[in-house]
């Protein structure tokens, strides 16, 4: 029998940290890697991971471990996602001066000076900030209609990238209009780039100035929620910054919802992986799902020892497939993880045996379908919805004609066909489907595939697949022997089931999980 006061702070626990805020008593990072220590380390990075992995949370935990002569400061994106460029670099300057202001003394020491610069630096800023651009965002919104009706289009069965353009336009359209308007942030930035030196030599007199601080690290939270044309010009500014000075970034990020680096004009633009930054990855997908469930494990132990439970009180109020059948469900992201695991356990409740098992989980699944359904269409912007709902759809129709819940796309289509990639990386990332192998090789066909799960939300629950569907349990060793016979969805299947889709597609999807 659980003790129902340890289990009440078991849920509290979890509840209150589903979403990280800073300076809350935060539940330590649990890094099964090196993670945590190269966010320590003096030196430029980004993370990368989907949402709901920890990215913030490392960000906390690291700034909190830092020695006395070094400290972070930590700006969110999503203050600044609806402001214009160059507006917003200047805001996010702004906030970082004003963080530094409000922590001066106690950071930096008692001398006058030191107030005195940042008082400067901020009026450099502000009087430089302009009026936003509203021209620009009315050329934009003309443009994206105009592709948003085009993405409604019927489309060819031809197969490549034209038929695909033809389908999704707004995203084959995506790269003509980065290009416009980076044309345009070059000439916005000319004044914040004469500013650039003067700047730079006050943050030098600050640190000179300065007798205990001697770096500073600029946390950046959510990179993603700037528009995505902005995020090079923003980056290449923080890292001009960062130069030669003891500052060092550490940005976070969704990866296939960001841009950190262009070439633009034959004009770099930006910070460039592994030259000037490095990365750290978060995200742990199927490819190796045993460290996927462990990483989970660890977190789900470490709230249990702040609720005063041990190992084996956590492991009891499973069965079975109970927890790896929570993994799955979550998609390995540890939020959705824990979340599903206080539904899963409230549910339990009611039952003769409240363990949660493999059908405890099963019963979510419908709500977990609608939610990722709910999330894509707060997170994307109104002209993608159509496109990523028709991918959705996609997948869905194909995994069901082939009643398996694995398939296969061919590296080789995925890296030349930009539609392609660029959908799927964002069904990713919203959790649709997961990653479970590379370099794939199949069984009758020649080529390296990469392998996917389409998530359990969208199958667990229909009953009539029963003994009619081929499930391959990625927890299992030989799970990617099996794989390798697994159907292949092509560029040409795609843009074939994508020209049938119904016109109203969300409630397509949503009806056919009621008539289930």
């Amino acid at each position: 029998m659980h003790d129902p006061g340890k289990l009440a702070r078991l849920r509290q626990l979890i509840t209150e940290n589903l979403r990280v805020q800073k300076d809350t008593d935060l539940i330590h990072y649990v890094d099964v890697g090196s993670s945590l220590s190269d966010a320590l380390s003096r030196q430029n990075h980004a993370i990368f991971a989907r949402r709901g992995c920890g990215k913030t949370l490392l960000l906390h935990h690291s700034a909190n471990l830092l020695g006395s002569d070094t400290k972070a400061v930590y700006l969110n994106c999503e203050d600044f996602k609806r402001h214009s460029f160059p507006n917003v670099l200047i805001e996010i300057l702004v906030a970082l001066i004003k963080e530094l202001e409000k922590n001066a003394t106690g950071w930096f020491g008692q001398k006058r000076r030191i107030k005195d610069i940042l008082s400067e630096t901020q009026k450099m800023l502000l009087e430089l900030q302009p009026k936003p651009d509203s021209q620009y965002s009315d050329v934009n919104d003309t443009d994206e209609s105009k592709h948003e009706v085009a993405a409604k289009g019927k489309a060819t069965t031809k197969v490549g990238e034209n038929s695909l353009s033809a389908m999704f336009g707004i995203l084959s359209s995506k790269g003509r209009k980065l290009h416009r308007a980076y044309q345009e942030r070059f000439e916005k930035a000319e004044k914040l780039d004469l500013l650039l030196p003067r700047l730079k030599e006050k943050l030098r007199e600050f640190f000179e100035n300065s007798s205990k601080v001697k770096y500073l690290f600029i946390q950046i939270d959510d990179l993603y929620q700037l528009k995505r044309a902005d995020q090079p010009f923003v980056m290449d500014y923080i890292h001009r910054i960062c130069k030669d000075l003891p500052i060092y970034f550490k940005v976070a990020t969704l990866r296939h919802a960001s841009t950190l680096f262009i070439q633009s004009s034959g004009q770099p633009i930006g910070a460039q992986e592994r030259h000037d930054y490095q990365p750290i990855d978060l995200d742990f997908n199927f490819s190796n799902f045993q460290n996927t469930e462990t990483q989970n494990w660890k977190i789900l132990i470490e709230f249990g020892k702040r609720a005063g439970m041990s190992a084996s009180e956590i492991n009891s109020l499973f069965k079975g497939e109970g927890f790896s059948r929570l993994v799955m469900a979550g998609g390995g992201v540890p939020r959705d993880v824990l979340s599903l695991f206080l539904q899963a356990h409230s549910n339990a409740l009611e039952d003769a045996d409240p363990r949660i098992g493999k059908d405890s989980v099963r019963i979510l699944s419908k709500e977990t379908f609608e939610r990722r359904i709910e999330e894509l269409k707060q997170d994307s912007k109104a002209d993608e919805q159509d496109v990523l709902l028709r991918g959705i759809y996609v997948i869905k129709k194909f995994f069901l004609d082939r009643k398996t819940n694995i398939f296969l796309m061919r590296e080789r289509e995925i890296q030349q066909v930009d539609d392609f990639r660029e959908l799927v990386y964002r069904l990713l990332d919203y959790r649709i489907i997961h990653s479970c192998a590379d370099a794939l090789t199949h069984k009758s066909r020649e080529g390296t595939f990469k392998a996917f799960a389409v998530d359990i939300g969208c199958y667990a629950h229909l009953r009539k697949l029963q003994d009619r569907f081929v499930e391959i349990d990625i927890s299992e060793s030989r799970a990617k022997e099996k794989m390798r016979s697994a159907p292949i969805l092509s560029v040409s299947d795609f843009t074939d089931y994508a020209g049938k889709a119904p016109e109203k597609l969300e409630e397509s999807l949503m009806e056919e999980v009621l008539d289930e």
